[in-house]
């Protein structure tokens, strides 16, 4: 099977599904997630795999054991690649992310410091300009209040020191292209788009 993108019945079992997030629903309306929009995931995923690397679609199960929130099942259908990218469905559309939502102690240490030096700071900047002209925003999942220890708090890239990840995303404009193959070109252009963030982020915050 090849993609031909989401019918609206996938979108209206989003919408749907954050009504009643029950296993009842779930339940009556499991033939519609794994057919209308699992599959479809399952396909998209296939296809950009040899240019942008495997993927893995995650489970429709939330885990509730430390959460407030008891609601069984997740909003979204998501997937995550192994290079750094990330899309989803929801009620909502489509959306997609790529570089490092979260990074561990070391990772961020070696981002931190590559972001204060001269060379390889301006160069992120670079990328990131680029990327907000072409209308995707970069952010991070979580950000310290203040300049890092150890770094100047009047640092010309202060804002972007404060980081704990950093990541290019778009939430895609709902239209009716959703519904075809013309889905998996907008990802593409995306991913590809977004080449020069991963590109920096693996050669400045990997650790050995």
């Amino acid at each position: 099977m090849t993609f031909q993108g989401w019918p609206a019945e996938a979108l209206e079992f989003y919408d749907a599904l954050e009504a009643d997030n029950s296993k009842t629903f779930w339940t009556a309306h499991k033939s519609t997630y794994e057919d209308l929009v699992r599959a479809p995931m399952a396909e998209l995923l296939a296809e950009l795999e040899p240019e942008f690397g495997p993927a893995k679609i995650f489970r429709p199960h939330r885990d509730v054991r430390f959460s407030a929130d008891k609601s069984p099942y997740k909003t979204s259908c998501a997937a995550s690649f192994d290079r750094g990218g990330y899309v989803q469905l929801t009620a909502a559309g489509l959306a997609a992310g790529a570089g490092v939502y979260m990074m561990d102690a070391p990772r961020l240490a070696r981002f931190r410091e590559s972001v204060a030096d001269d060379a390889t700071g301006a160069q992120l900047e670079a990328v990131i300009d680029t990327l907000t002209h072409q209308g995707y925003s970069v952010t991070s999942h979580d950000q310290l209040k203040s300049v890092p220890r150890g770094y100047a708090k009047d640092h010309p890239r202060a804002e972007l020191l404060r980081h704990k990840g950093l990541a290019a995303w778009h939430q895609f404009p709902l239209k009716p292209w959703l519904g075809t193959a013309k889905a998996r070109t907008h990802l593409e252009t995306f991913y590809r788009a977004c080449t020069p963030l991963q590109t920096w982020l693996t050669a400045h915050t990997r650790v050995a």
